[in-house]
């Protein structure tokens, strides 16, 4: 088969597109004819060699964590009734930019009637990582909720999610043009960091006692200067870490504001959870009521380009590598926030 191989740590060039053997068909496994792959700012940073040092890759490594596809064999114990169906699944962040991959059959969600290769593959991690924010933020229908980091994948999903069940969800992203894509998805404001008041526009529209609940997508100094918007009580979810770093609050300030503030802990899930979580946001796409927004395609082979355009911030949306055709970036390669 052929696949992305990283021989040594370093920038996008590293990313070598090669023959390289099929995976083998282990014990409780099936093999998947990828058609896309969930590209993520994680692998750029594992890629580079700059992961926290318990994720580092042994090298060689093939990148990705998560591919939907045909499922074309199956391992020993794995029910032959597998093959042929369409499933997204995690290979565990080894093994997913290739033309085949190894997923286990526990982590294999089979993609239902309605839903497109392609809005799985977009969904695969977004997907459960939005769904368990907002039950660990325990969003309700009295909730004015702030989505930092809008123009993400994840931070779409939220801002359709919240939309769906909250009294009021403004949006923040960096950018004219991404900030009217967002608007569309219904947000009742979208507020653009491009200007230096963006704060101050905010508190305006979610109101004087701010919002009740923030998701900051984001981290570092952007996510410090929401957390003047949360109301009294209200809960801050600091999961993001685009900018370099998660956001790091004041101690004082938090117990002052009486807050509850969750990190990227709240998100490491089970296979099982994830799995479910993952039907679920299958389940609810497949009808929907949840659009993964796809900014930009590449083909695998093109790999680096991806990767190059993630760490410039020329991303909206979701990132898919695709393995059977050429893929192109975004015509609005505007900076992410």
């Amino acid at each position: 088969m052929r696949a992305v191989i990283v021989e040594q740590f370093g920038g996008p060039d590293r990313l070598v597109f090669s023959e390289t053997p099929d995976p083998t068909g282990r014990p409780g496994e099936c093999a998947i004819a990828v058609e896309a792959i969930d590209t993520l700012f994680l692998d750029t940073m594992l890629r580079s060699g700059h992961a926290p040092p318990s994720m580092e890759p042994d090298l060689p490594w093939i990148p990705g964590n998560g591919v939907a596809g045909r499922v074309v064999a199956v391992g020993e114990g794995v029910d032959p009734a597998w093959i042929g169906r369409a499933v997204g699944g995690r290979t565990g962040n080894r093994g997913a930019y290739a033309e085949l991959a190894a997923v286990g059959v526990d982590d294999a969600v089979p993609i239902p009637p309605g839903l497109e290769v392609r809005d799985a593959a977009a969904l695969l991690h977004d997907g459960p990582t939005a769904l368990e924010l907002l039950e660990v933020t325990r969003l309700s229908s009295d909730d004015d909720v702030l989505v930092l980091g809008a123009s993400g994948g994840l931070g779409l999903l939220l801002v359709q999610l919240a939309r769906s069940h909250a009294r009021r969800v403004v949006a923040v992203a960096r950018g004219a043009a991404k900030c009217a894509r967002i608007a569309e998805l219904g947000a009742d404001a979208v507020i653009d960091t491009d200007y230096d008041d963006w704060v101050i526009r905010a508190r305006a529209a979610l109101g004087s006692d701010g919002a009740q609940i923030i998701l900051d997508n984001v981290g570092a100094s952007l996510g410090a200067a929401a957390f003047e918007l949360l109301a009294m009580g209200g809960r801050y979810s600091a999961h993001g870490t685009p900018s370099g770093a998660f956001t790091t609050l004041d101690p004082t300030a938090v117990r002052e504001r009486q807050a509850t503030v969750t990190g990227i802990e709240t998100v490491q899930l089970t296979t099982g959870e994830i799995a479910e979580l993952t039907r679920r946001a299958f389940a609810t796409a497949a009808v929907g009521r949840l659009t993964p927004v796809i900014g930009q395609t590449f083909a695998l082979a093109h790999a680096a380009d991806a990767h190059t355009a993630i760490e410039k911030r020329q991303v909206f949306g979701k990132t898919l590598l695709i393995t059977n055709e050429r893929g192109g970036i975004d015509d609005d390669p505007s900076p992410a926030p």
